[in-house]
């Protein structure tokens, strides 16, 4: 059995790929990277929505790997014939993402009141100050990095700010948030993981000693009833919504800014018409989504799917990006069209119980960032041919290494 991912052409473009794999079935057997055992990889839409909403298919990691280890096949463990373990922080490996209700539904109700409507609204002039203030740094006239200068600073000062993380610490936050997900490097993952575990029980001793008013000081001092967090799960949020709350809007950033880039006509329009950007945002994420695949599903029990019979125990991936652009749901998929009617069903935030509870925090994001750079800087225009820009090299995420502009 072959896995079509690991082609190394799949980085830099995965949907012919995955055009071919739903082609044949939109849900087949292949190895899905958990220790080398068989999965099952979903591509079509309809197929992609059930799964995410089917109670059978588990996000429980314990109780699937019992001794607390995640695996993932790496190219570089295989190379080496050192097998494919990897050992990450019970904090990191166990978060609010990788639980089952009612687990996750006590743990998402203590921090979805930081990301509602009101609660974004609130924080859009900052966003917006940021914003003009790292724009204020692009040197007109010379080439740099949209990614490096924008789309990774914004996000991560965002929830940094969000979060509490002091001012001095964020660039290491940052570097290990990157190191998650280093794929074919479990020794930098798995160093990663602790870093970052070690670094957020400091801080939230630092917030019960001297408490706030950040998002981590009210989950510090949350209750759920009688109930207050663990120390694990405290650490285990504050990892899940640095990275989570970062990761997927500065990918969201960049691709969406190369979509436009490489569509002239559809840039001018919103360089014309600002207005239109948020309407643009549900287009833009579907055409390139930032988050590739969505984290292992386990079946607590056969499970048929798209016709295709599961059987019990066993990972399932959905491909979110794949779905995105399944022409049985979105008419020419590979044509960025902002004027979609449909654009907003698609599934880059995920769907179901366990939808990116950030979704609004990302698009508010997404929207300053975009009016901002193209009122301040209408003529920017790709500074490289975009064949030869680099994607990161992971199968979950999809998202630039750089850039590079010139305004």
């Amino acid at each position: 059995m072959t896995d079509p991912t690991r082609d190394p052409r799949f980085l830099q473009d995965p949907y012919p790929v995955y055009a071919a794999l739903r082609s044949g079935c939109p849900v087949q057997a292949i190895p899905t990277g958990s220790g080398g055992r068989p999965g099952y990889l979903v591509t079509g839409y309809a197929e992609a929505r059930k799964a995410l909403g089917d109670a059978r298919l588990s996000k429980d990691t314990a109780a699937f790997f019992a001794d607390a280890d995640i695996t993932e096949d790496t190219d570089n463990a295989d190379k080496a014939g050192k097998g494919s373990r990897r050992r990450l922080h019970p904090a990191v490996a166990h978060t609010m993402l990788a639980c089952d209700p009612p687990r996750h539904t006590r743990l998402r109700k203590l921090v979805t009141s930081a990301f509602t409507t009101r609660a974004v609204t609130e924080l859009r002039p900052f966003i917006a100050r940021l914003t003009d203030e790292l724009l204020d740094q692009w040197p007109v006239g010379e080439r740099f990095d949209f990614v490096a200068d924008l789309a990774v600073p914004l996000p991560v000062i965002v929830i940094c700010e969000l979060l509490g993380v002091p001012e001095g610490d964020r660039s290491d936050v940052r570097r290990w948030s990157g190191e998650l997900f280093a794929a074919g490097r479990s020794d930098v993952v798995d160093a990663a993981s602790h870093a970052m575990a070690d670094y957020m029980t400091g801080l939230v001793a630092a917030k019960r000693r001297d408490p706030g008013g950040s998002l981590l000081d009210r989950l510090v001092s949350a209750r759920d009833g009688d109930d207050r967090l663990s120390e694990e799960e405290l650490v285990s949020l504050a990892v899940l919504l640095l990275v989570a709350g970062h990761e997927t809007t500065t990918n969201f950033l960049g691709n969406a800014t190369l979509a436009l880039l490489r569509r002239p006509d559809e840039l001018d329009r919103l360089r014309k018409s600002p207005d239109d950007i948020p309407a643009a945002l549900d287009e833009l994420l579907r055409f390139d989504s930032p988050v590739t695949t969505a984290t292992f599903r386990f079946t607590t029990q056969a499970v048929t799917l798209g016709g295709t019979e599961i059987p019990a125990g066993v990972p399932v991936v959905v491909a979110l990006g794949a779905a995105n652009r399944d022409p049985e749901r979105f008419p020419s998929p590979d044509l960025l069209d902002l004027d979609r009617d449909d654009a907003a069903s698609n599934l880059g935030f995920g769907h179901g119980i366990h939808r990116c509870v950030g979704a609004p925090l990302a698009k508010a994001e997404a929207e300053i960032a975009l009016r901002a750079v193209l009122t301040r800087f209408p003529g920017i225009r790709l500074a490289v041919p975009s064949d030869r820009l680099e994607w990161r090299r992971t199968r979950l995420v999809r998202g630039l290494t750089s850039l590079p502009v010139l305004v």
